[in-house]
């Protein structure tokens, strides 16, 4: 078995949308031309519905897509993951987008992280000029000769000052722009306050670009009812009957050959009085769209398990692969953004303390809080607790807060340098000892020593060999008098087992290692590891016989 470490990237955000404009005057298209472009793959034949892998156009040549297949392994080219999609759109006001999307939803494109909204890109117009688009009797050329000549009062508008330079000359001063609120607005850069953030974004929507798809409108052959310009100053400028910034509706992908005609009646009724234009569109899905196991289901070979189970510790996710994919290894790690400068020390908050680990170094399973939390729920206020294998000491620590004294101890020594510091961290250092000794030595040790306090509570989370350690506990007492008032500790040992019934494979186990067999053991199952492989924590009280044994005879 392996273990990789991989870092969690950060979610992809989605288009924004700005906020819908005024209601405009919408009229009914009667002529909407649309051209076919058949797919080189088609979307309704067997292929799963939705976005695939397996669907699409792969935008690279053959021949690099063959030299990516020979070197698979070191080579691992992510546009061999992008995808184009055809599908249709609808073009209308963007002031009636949201209207429409509500009421196409169920005929609208509804594929995971993608808007059904798409800006056409630099087709955005400034608010304050869309006034001018609403309809042809908005901007009058008289009534603006009539306010520079002075004749604006009689009509009810304001007179500007910026047109009047003599009367601006003779009242400007050294306030500058205060009192000239065109002047202001003309001649000073307006302020660009937003974040770093935002300013990506807005890049984002002007280009209609997002960082996992892109939407694209395929421009139609020219029509007569349009005056192209394209030769003449370039292809992006095109004449045609919007007034005003417009949307893209992505359509299902079912619709995607099909023309006005043959949409659904639901569609024709809902843009019955609306201005609207049917369109093709390209729909680019790029690498960091796909989610892990769909690269690994397209990149590794078939009926190869794609490792899908991991564990998240702070902002690193712990992932366990198998021996077939160990070869594949590098590319699993690529599929990941490896950022920084590649530290696997991270900061995880349970119970309310904070925990620093270097997963590198030490062991962590957040999938042993819930366990952990049970364990405290058993302690008192009167306990002492002696976890043997403590590690960086989620269990130690948690107990401090709790019970009167806690003994921790591990081998590692990483893990108790940290586990020093947590304490340190969470101020519980005056609550806990800690070693760094062999488990069996440990245990010797600590119950013999005269100056330990009275211990009530054994931990021994070490599931592959905590049962093994069990025979240290034989005679822990012989040299005391059994007269005296000894409080017989709690053991919870941990361990695995495989067997059909695993309870009592584990009991039997736990009698071996104690060579006794009259004495009560409470099982709890703690989780299922594997298939067939179960997590289990006997917890039992120490038998007198055991901790007073002079000799393996009296066993």
């Amino acid at each position: 078995m392996f273990t990789k470490f991989i870092f969690r990237p950060s979610p992809p955000f989605s288009i924004a949308l700005s906020p819908p404009l005024t209601p405009t005057i919408f009229h009914h298209s009667t002529a909407v031309t649309f051209r076919r472009i058949s797919a080189a793959t088609p979307l309704f034949t067997t292929q799963p519905y939705g976005p695939s892998l397996s669907k699409g156009i792969n935008p690279i040549s053959k021949t690099q897509q063959e030299t990516n297949n020979q070197d698979s392994l070191s080579n691992f080219d992510e546009a061999h993951f992008t995808r184009v999609y055809n599908i249709s759109a609808l073009k209308v006001n963007a002031s009636q987008c949201h209207v429409l999307e509500s009421q196409l939803r169920g005929h609208l494109l509804n594929w995971p992280r993608i808007r059904n909204i798409a800006r056409v890109p630099g087709d955005e117009i400034d608010p304050e000029l869309q006034k001018y688009f609403e309809s042809e009797k908005a901007f009058n050329e008289n009534s603006l000769d009539r306010r520079i000549y002075g004749k604006g009062g009689g009509d009810g508008e304001r007179l500007s000052p910026v047109l009047y330079r003599d009367k601006l000359v003779k009242s400007f001063d050294s306030r500058g722009f205060e009192k000239f609120r065109n002047l202001a607005k003309l001649s000073r850069p307006k302020r660009n306050g937003r974040t770093e953030k935002e300013t990506k974004m807005s890049q984002g929507k002007e280009s209609g670009k997002n960082e996992c798809y892109l939407v694209e409108e395929v421009f139609e052959e020219d029509r007569d009812d349009k005056e192209d310009l394209s030769r003449l100053i370039g292809d992006e400028y095109r004449v045609g009957k919007w007034r005003g910034s417009t949307r893209l509706l992505l359509l299902d992908e079912g619709y995607a050959d099909k023309s006005i005609d043959e949409l659904p009646q639901a569609i024709k009724a809902c843009l019955k009085e609306s201005l609207f234009e049917l369109v093709r569109c390209k729909l680019t899905l790029f690498y960091t769209y796909w989610q892990m196991n769909e690269v690994l289901e397209a990149f590794l070979p078939n009926g190869m398990i794609v490792p899908s189970s991991f564990e998240t510790v702070g902002h690193i996710i712990h992932l366990n692969l198998r021996d077939e994919h160990l070869p594949y290894k590098k590319i699993i790690a690529k599929l990941e953004v490896l950022a920084g400068n590649h530290s696997l020390v991270t900061k995880v908050v349970e119970n309310g303390l904070q925990f620093h680990v270097d997963l590198a170094a030490v062991y962590w399973s957040s999938k042993l809080g819930t366990e952990r939390q049970r364990l405290l729920n058993g302690f008192t206020r009167s306990d002492v607790v002696c976890d043997v294998f403590a590690g960086v000491g989620p269990l130690a620590i948690s107990a401090a807060k709790k019970v009167k004294h806690v003994y921790a101890n591990d081998l590692n020594p990483h893990a108790v340098d940290y586990m020093e510091r947590n304490c340190v961290l969470n101020k519980l250092e005056r609550k806990i000892e800690v070693f760094n000794m062999d488990g069996r030595r440990f245990i010797d040790a600590i119950f013999k020593s005269q100056s330990t306090r009275p211990i009530t509570q054994v931990v021994m989370n070490l599931p592959k060999d905590a049962a093994e350690y069990l025979d240290a506990f034989k005679g822990i007492f012989r040299d005391l008098d059994r007269k005296e008032e000894l409080t017989l500790p709690n053991i919870h040992v941990y361990g695995f087992s495989k067997a059909e019934d695993p309870e009592f494979e584990f009991h039997e186990r736990i009698r071996i290692a104690l060579s006794e067999v009259a004495f009560e053991v409470k099982m709890h199952k703690v989780r299922l590891v594997a298939p067939g492989k179960w997590m289990l924590c006997a917890s039992f009280v120490l038998p007198e016989r055991v901790a007073f044994a002079s000799s393996i005879s009296e066993l």
